[in-house]
């Protein structure tokens, strides 16, 4: 394959990469505190191409673009009130650390709930954490719970505990988990205590905007139409030097 088809096809299938991510962004524009995924283009250096040929543009034919890595958007979403006594919401940076099945997780969807047995937990069930590694567990008389900027719950004049919300030195810490939870890379690594508000009535809108995720499907689209032409073009001049020699 010429280098110009062989460039048009990595890029195409960069983009096609990029569409599947922006498509999930986008399924997941309405989920609470959703923090969507980005790409970062690098270029794929074959062995070939360290050498000093090239094909006379500067560039080695074994240099190809390609999505090196995906990194996390944890940018703020908006916050919205909803007046619920058991949604939460986290100005500032920070995650709810939560019991997961296999260990800790962390997310910043504060959707809660109380379960059968008065344990405040997330919508699927996991138990929120507080600062001491217990639960909140609350009293069971139905009267409705208050939380204090600094995640401390209480109930009748009763402190339930500090939710405990972590956060990170680095981004690359964290890693996705299915259900809108993430979970630490490297269990050596601890979190520290964050700095930012809890705040009660309050949820975290999803970061990955409709408008922005529309103007970037248009833009994805349009770049993989214009690659699918530059590898037709590839094509048809092969196709014409072909017939060139035959006529020889």
């Amino acid at each position: 394959m010429d280098s110009l088809s062989l460039t048009a096809a990595s890029g195409m299938r960069a983009r096609m990469e990029s569409l599947e991510m922006l498509a999930n962004n986008l399924a997941n524009a309405s989920t609470g505190g959703y923090k969507s995924d980005r790409e970062f283009y690098g270029l794929y250096v074959s062995a070939e191409a360290r050498g000093p040929e090239t094909d006379g543009s500067g560039a080695s034919p074994d240099t190809q673009p390609n999505i090196e890595k995906h990194w996390t958007d944890y940018s703020q979403g908006a916050l919205h009130s909803t007046d619920n006594t058991l949604d939460f919401a986290i100005s500032g940076r920070g995650f709810f650390a939560v019991n997961g099945p296999s260990g800790t997780l962390y997310t910043r969807n504060g959707n809660f709930s109380l379960s059968p047995t008065g344990v405040l937990t997330t919508g699927d069930g996991y138990a929120v954490r507080t600062r001491s590694g217990a639960t909140i567990q609350t009293n069971g008389t139905g009267e409705p719970i208050q939380v204090q900027r600094d995640g401390t719950v209480v109930q009748e004049g009763q402190t339930l505990g500090q939710i405990q919300v972590d956060t990170f030195n680095e981004a690359a810490d964290l890693n996705k988990r299915g259900l809108n939870y993430f979970y630490r890379i490297d269990s050596t690594k601890a979190p520290q205590a964050a700095s930012a508000e809890v705040l009660q009535g309050k949820l975290e809108n999803s970061n990955a905007g409709p408008a922005e995720g529309a103007v970037r499907l248009v833009s994805i689209m349009r770049q993989f139409e214009m690659l699918q032409k530059a590898m037709n073009i590839g094509a048809d001049m092969n196709r014409h030097a072909i017939e060139e020699v035959a006529k020889v």
